[in-house]
């Protein structure tokens, strides 16, 4: 059997369920691994050792005792510091939410837990999650592990490089532009981001009701190491949540497309993409073509468009919060914030209008996904950038030409690896229409089998 660290939580749980190993060598297992290697990446903020081990055990007694269990039974997993974890404080990656302890579990976390799976840490993200880098002032900077000078992404940075060092096998992100695809890119696993509704989201923690860009665009998802485990965790946290008033039933598999077409997009008409990044969107085609997709290339509607209403929705919102947030944030982090309301100012552009132009497009997609079920794109255009370049407002924008349709438009979304190139990870992210995640796993599972899985790894510093 290979070290506990370096498998997936599906083999844990099967392994547990057969008794080849007791969910407390698990848990003690990535307890050891964390020791070893977070000092070097600064990815978990908080360790939760006893609750952990107390939680193993009783997992054990309970197979022990032939009681029924839950498909992640004994299985640890880390939750980012703005999701809440009943015992532990929601920082938001802020000084002044350092001691915002919640008394209950969001409904992703207490579902996993119904389910058997143990919470093991609190990771790392930036202030508020509102930069696409991690780094903050009550907890420092997370490095990537493939790269001590390279962001590992944002703002579910934390999770990535914890994934990708085997502190944890499994996690929960959440992604308001990008935050769940954006570290899997950056640090070489995977992740999923789902239809808004799909995934309860709920805090305790003030204020309790999400401003719009929220409501609109941010979702909970799960991050992983295989495809295979974000398909588990899916169907477990997946449902309607008296909490969510958005949230709702709606099945996770539909119907096989009439058309296998898979589009494309290896380049950008309107910047430049890697050519590191253009060859792993092709050898993701050629892996689907392999299965017997038809793959074209083929870029979808209006890009510019969807990023610049994304920028507006972000900022409307940003801006009427500022005084609030003015009293939580860093200078630093205010300042990226400021440039983004004075480049896309509230006035510019009514509110209806942009609300009209978005609907627009969501039917300009749909229209698009339903004669190329599957996209595959670059997750970024370009890779991994250094630590603290994304304070300037042409670096975030540019990382997020390919991002911001799933945010703005809801679409689900998976990020996959493909490889490694000049050292540092290579990955795309399959689109589907709206609740098609399905489809969104099932391309993104052929192309992992195919292309490998490139973590857990030791940090190369």
């Amino acid at each position: 059997m290979d070290e506990l660290w370096r498998m997936s939580a599906g083999e844990l749980a099967a392994a547990i369920a057969r008794r080849q190993v007791s969910s407390r060598e698990v848990v003690e297992a990535h307890l050891a691994r964390i020791e070893e290697v977070n000092p070097r990446v600064n990815a978990v903020t908080r360790v939760l050792a006893d609750e952990a081990l107390a939680a193993a055990d009783a997992a054990d007694r309970d197979l022990a005792a032939g009681a029924s269990t839950g498909p992640l039974h004994g299985v640890p997993f880390t939750i980012k510091e703005n999701i809440d974890v009943a015992g532990t404080a929601t920082t938001s990656g802020v000084p002044a939410l350092a001691d915002a302890v919640a008394d209950t579990d969001a409904p992703t976390v207490s579902r996993l837990k119904a389910v058997g799976a143990i919470p093991l840490a609190r990771t790392n993200l930036p202030e508020m999650g509102l930069r696409i880098s991690t780094d903050n002032p009550l907890h420092g900077l997370t490095r990537n592990p493939w790269h001590p000078d390279l962001t590992a992404g944002g703002s579910s940075g934390g999770e990535g490089s914890a994934l990708a060092t085997g502190m944890s096998p499994l996690g929960l992100g959440n992604d308001l532009g990008g935050s769940l695809r954006n570290p899997a890119f950056c640090c070489g696993i995977t992740s999923l981001k789902p239809t808004p509704g799909r995934v309860p989201q709920a805090t305790v923690i003030p204020p309790v009701d999400p401003p719009l860009a929220m409501q609109l665009m941010s979702v909970t998802g799960p991050m992983a190491r295989r495809v295979g485990d974000l398909r588990t965790a899916l169907t477990l946290v997946a449902g309607r949540d008296l909490r969510d008033p958005e949230s709702v039933d709606a099945v996770l598999a539909g119907p096989a497309p009439p058309r296998r077409r898979a589009a494309l997009v290896p380049t950008l008409s309107h910047v430049a993409v890697d050519p590191a990044i253009s060859d792993a969107v092709r050898r993701a085609g050629d892996v689907l073509a392999d299965a017997g997709w038809e793959v074209i290339e083929a870029e979808p509607p209006e890009l510019e468009l969807v990023g610049e209403l994304w920028s507006r929705i972000l900022t409307a919102d940003v801006a009427a919060l500022r005084p609030l947030i003015g009293e939580l944030m860093s200078d630093e982090a205010l300042s990226l914030l400021d440039t983004f309301i004075a480049a896309y100012p509230p006035a510019e552009m009514p509110a209806a209008m942009v609300h009209v132009e978005r609907h627009r497009l969501v039917r300009a997609w749909s229209a698009f996904l339903s004669e190329h079920p599957v996209l595959v794109t670059p997750t970024w255009p370009q890779p991994p950038f250094p630590h603290g370049a994304d304070l300037d407002i042409e670096v975030t924008t540019s990382r997020l030409h390919l991002i911001t349709p799933g945010n703005l438009l809801g679409l689900p979304s998976c990020a996959v690896p493909t490889g490694v190139a000049d050292g540092i990870p290579t990955g795309v992210q399959v689109y589907a229409d709206l609740w098609r995640e399905d489809l969104c796993l099932d391309a993104a599972e052929v192309i992992e089998d195919a292309l490998g899985v490139i973590t857990p790894i030791d940090p190369t510093f």
